[in-house]
């Protein structure tokens, strides 16, 4: 390379460098705010997440608290206190959903399924919330639904990709045995003996109705 040669590229690396120089004057500042923005927002993230760990503890600590009571209208007091701390939406659920279940256990069948009721069509709550609430609602025969009334939730609630649909099911076939209507209630129990989805322990219970009703279960293709 020649001395002309070499002095422009000396040249031009020293144009790039000034160049170079006089970006990182003038725009450095966005990459300084860049750096920090990330930084801040990994720590916040953080403390979001400390913060949402802190009051899923308190909230956990209170409910067992709660649960020490010893006699249910206790409990249901307990929880009341519960649900007016500051806890998540989904912690709330939860909380309202023990506080039916206490009801129930004292013997208090309208005030827990008022209180399943009003979870069922909370739209502030997570959907599986307000489905286990319905369902928890329309399995309940001593409480104020009709049966057709807790026929027709059982049904949406069975409906194919539904979190509950073959629990739903099996209550279903729970109220054709019910209101005598033996062959609706073994075709039910029959579907989900053979679904794909069914846990064992679902599929047992399924399989000592169709029994106690006097009809054999059926196979699983491939199953012995």
């Amino acid at each position: 390379m020649s001395d002309t040669d070499s002095f422009i590229e000396e040249v031009s690396e020293e144009v790039r460098r000034d160049r170079l120089y006089g970006y990182l004057r003038k725009y450095g500042w966005i990459a300084v705010l860049a750096i920090l923005a990330i930084v801040g927002g990994a720590a916040y993230n953080e403390y979001s997440k400390a913060q949402t760990l802190a009051k899923a503890q308190t909230a956990g600590d209170a409910i067992l608290a709660a649960l020490e009571a010893d006699e249910p209208e206790a409990r249901v007091a307990a929880l009341e206190e519960v649900r007016g701390q500051d806890i998540t939406q989904g912690a709330k659920a939860v909380v309202s959903l023990m506080q039916a279940a206490e009801q129930g256990a004292s013997d208090d069948a309208a005030g827990s399924q008022a209180a399943l009721e009003k979870i069922a069509v909370d739209g502030s709550l997570p959907e599986i919330y307000r489905q286990i609430a319905s369902f928890k609602a329309a399995s309940q025969s001593d409480g104020s639904l009709s049966v057709e009334d807790r026929r027709i939730r059982l049904e949406a609630l069975s409906a194919p990709g539904t979190s509950l649909r073959l629990l739903a099911t099996e209550q279903l076939a729970l109220i054709d045995i019910e209101t005598a209507d033996t062959e609706a209630a073994l075709e039910k129990l029959q579907g989900i003996v053979v679904d794909a989805e069914v846990t064992a322990g679902l599929r047992q219970r399924a399989t000592q109705l169709i029994i106690a009703l006097g009809a054999e279960p059926e196979v699983l293709s491939g199953q012995n």
